[in-house]
């Protein structure tokens, strides 16, 4: 399974999302700031991957605190609680990581631990997250599977696949899941502009995989629906609300609504952590507003002239009318949405403990 992410003693190291497909780097994190900015950065990128990147961001920098009261090593903590929340606005995984290393931070200081043993706990925190989101990922693969058919040709729009998780992936795992079972799958991946997520990563990973890839520009997906070449579309999702408005990398809506004219099943695949049960709808979902460089350029070749306004928001939202079934590691939810939705988050919440 793909690399993305992982602790090694006083570092954090995770593969340069931004070179590829070119030359596979791996960034090595030696703080916490260096972690918030390679988040912030696109280093990493993914809602889940973020997630377990901040939380290992934050046990590294606690790790590496010279506090010893618990005062003083509390304030270090919220700080940098706040440092990897100001990266990325949209994802909702990234604040459910650092609520869940707050609630493991107030669970050993309430119980009167030590500094060195909040340390451990934090470190012990961080790993879960991560375990947990691969196991996820491979619960949202077997679920998925079961709506794929045996030779599918399925589009896919950004990078839901091992790199945007800490492996496996969501939309990618669909995928995955379906080949594991024996079915013979083509994908199409939209080259998704203006970061080539698609073009650039998840390409890279299938071809790697040895799964059937073709790349294609996200202008030509309405033509290839219109002539029957696409029998699926699947997607991951960075935020869904409550009432299931899905949040995903800017094209998705264009291409939910272009599935939903040529009665193409749209399904979105997430695990728990990205249901946002306190957003009503996919209006309170904050849209990143990106650098205006990201359109403007390839690599270092300018394509748009100099005076030309920019616009860049990194996300858009989908309608839950649009969306066939959101498929969890809790099974496929599918409309209502807000029962549906409660319900996964609730079952993955009492599993939990």
């Amino acid at each position: 399974m793909l690399p993305t992410i992982a602790r090694t003693g006083d570092t954090v190291v995770m593969i340069d999302q931004r070179k590829l497909p070119g030359v596979e780097v791996y960034v090595t994190c030696r703080t916490a700031p260096e972690v918030a900015r390679a988040i912030k950065s696109m280093v990493i990128r993914g809602a889940p991957a973020i997630g377990v990147a901040a939380a290992y961001g934050i046990a590294l920098g606690m790790r590496q605190s010279k506090a010893s009261g618990t005062q003083k090593f509390a304030a270090e903590f919220y700080r940098t609680c706040e440092l990897m929340g100001a990266t990325r606005p949209t994802a909702v995984n990234l604040f459910w990581a650092i609520d869940r290393m707050k609630k493991t931070f107030a669970d050993a200081a309430g119980a009167g631990e030590s500094v060195a043993q909040i340390k451990d706990r934090l470190d012990a925190a961080a790993e879960r997250i991560h375990a947990e989101d691969v196991a996820s990922c491979r619960a949202i693969g077997a679920f998925g599977a079961e709506v794929v058919p045996d030779g599918a040709r399925i589009l896919t729009h950004c990078n839901a696949g091992a790199l945007a998780t800490a492996g496996y992936g969501t939309a990618l795992g669909v995928i995955r899941g379906a080949v594991e079972q024996g079915k013979r799958i083509t994908v199409l991946a939209d080259e998704t502009r203006p970061f080539l997520q698609g073009a650039r990563l998840t390409a890279w990973e299938l071809v790697r995989d040895g799964i059937d890839t073709t790349v294609i520009t996200d202008n030509m997906a309405g033509a290839l629906m219109s002539q029957r070449q696409i029998d699926l579309v699947v997607v991951g999702a960075d935020r869904i609300a409550a009432n299931g408005d899905v949040a995903n990398k800017i094209g998705t809506y264009a291409v939910a609504v272009l599935a939903h004219a040529h009665g193409i099943p749209f399904y979105v695949a997430a695990p728990t952590s990205t249901i946002d049960l306190a957003t009503a709808d996919g209006t309170g979902i904050p849209i990143e507003e990106r650098a205006a460089r990201e359109v403007t350029h390839v690599g270092s070749t300018r394509l748009a002239p100099e005076g030309a306004h920019v616009r860049n928001p990194a996300f858009d939202v989908t309608p839950a009318r649009l969306v066939a079934g959101i498929v969890t590691e809790r099974g496929i939810c599918r409309a209502p949405y807000a029962d549906s939705l409660s319900r996964a988050v609730q079952a993955e919440l009492t599993a939990a403990g």
